[in-house]
């Protein structure tokens, strides 16, 4: 259904928007650069609900601090955005929210997404969700301030990998320049989101690729990570973020991914490849996203869910 966005935020008084689980530089920068629009626009104060811990290296969004973990499940909202919300189970018990809502719309980029809610924006053809609202903002004439500037091309650069994944295209470096006139500084967006890692971080990175399993000509690559593992490290969620991007980078490798426990009937999947259509695998599983980055969670302990998995890879 066409979404004219002006119509339905005014027709609203109490909104929500909504990231996904395990969040990324996309779904928060995304809800933050709404909330910063919402309210320079339309004068109107939205929530923000995070159902995850923010990583460290998010915490410099603007707005980002009104952003919170723990909502009454009792509340009715007029309209909730989920904002890089592949599927709505992904926003966890959060969905109560959602499905009470006089008016949901969900605005995304990943070509699994079932296309749920009253109302859609979604862009397959986008580089991330980051994208999509920055085109949705030049056509409707909304005036990109420097904050939602900051907040969008962090979203457009943490899902292009930086601008060089097979997502990044003309339109989205044209994003990029538009949002760099705005004043922000690419560098300092840059630093804060990959160069602010702990000792911690990169240590337990390190192990987790020291210990990794290679498979056919070593064409399939991964590892796995348990419980005891995160603990050794004290690591946090985002810990495990881009290690199935190192091991892809393995000059052999065409499909890599990362098992993780989150319990002893429960296992965590992030797929890459470089020609494998992964998307396809974790749709088979109740997961989804893109071609060559997609995930899921397997009900099996870990190693069941990687025999499962490895079943799915057809090279």
């Amino acid at each position: 259904m066409i979404c004219n966005l002006d119509d339905i935020i005014k027709s609203s008084r109490k909104i929500l928007l909504l990231s996904h689980m395990n969040p990324d530089g996309d779904t928060l920068g995304s809800m933050c650069a709404m909330y910063n629009m919402i309210y320079k626009r339309f004068k109107i104060k939205a929530d923000m609900n995070v159902v995850s811990n923010i990583p460290y290296n998010y915490k410099f969004l603007p707005n980002i601090e009104q952003a919170e973990r723990y909502f009454d499940k009792s509340l009715v909202y007029d309209l909730v955005i989920t904002l890089d919300v592949a599927a709505i189970d992904r926003v966890m018990d959060s969905k109560i929210l959602f499905d009470k809502a006089k008016c949901t719309v969900n605005i995304d980029h990943h070509k699994t997404n079932p296309k749920f809610g009253d109302y859609q924006i979604i862009e397959p053809e986008a580089s991330s969700c980051g994208e999509v609202l920055f085109n949705y903002f030049k056509k409707n004439n909304w005036s990109i301030d420097k904050d939602s500037a900051i907040c969008l091309y962090t979203a457009i650069m943490t899902d292009t990998g930086n601008f060089r994944f097979e997502n990044t295209s003309a339109n989205t470096f044209r994003a990029a320049a538009d949002l760099v006139e705005t004043g922000i500084i690419p560098n300092n967006i840059y630093k804060k989101c990959y160069e602010t890692k702990t000792k911690n971080f990169v240590m337990f990175q390190n192990y987790c690729v020291n210990k990794a399993t290679f498979l056919n000509d070593n064409k399939i690559a991964y590892t796995t990570v348990y419980k005891k593992d995160l603990e050794k490290f004290s690591a946090g969620d985002d810990y495990t973020d881009g290690i199935a991007e190192t091991l892809r980078a393995i000059e052999s490798t065409e499909v890599s991914f990362v098992a993780k426990e989150v319990d002893t009937k429960l296992t965590k999947i992030s797929m890459r490849s470089k020609s494998v259509d992964v998307a396809a695998i974790c749709s088979s599983f109740g997961g989804g996203g893109h071609t060559f980055a997609a995930g899921c969670t397997i009900k099996a302990s870990v190693k069941d869910a990687v025999d499962k998995l490895l079943r799915e890879i057809k090279l």
